[in-house]
């Protein structure tokens, strides 16, 4: 499976863990996307469910690629 990011677009309930105009990696999760979740890693390095609608997805340039690896 690919990268998916997304941008987040609103926090609130969440603002200790979720930046506004922050770009997001999302781990793959059918079933929290079956209910209107995304598994996001947030600002705690961990990964949480967070309501999709708080979020608009993204496509990285690929000259941006290596910036987004995971190290």
């Amino acid at each position: 499976m690919s990268d998916r990011f997304v941008v987040c677009i609103k926090n609130e309930g969440y603002s200790v863990s979720l930046e506004a105009r922050k770009i997001y990696r999302v781990i793959d999760d059918v079933k929290a996307e079956g209910a209107g979740m995304l598994r996001i890693v947030d600002e705690s390095g961990e990964d949480y469910l967070f309501p999709a609608d708080y979020f608009v997805p993204i496509q990285i340039p690929t000259e941006a690629n290596v910036a987004f690896a995971d190290r």
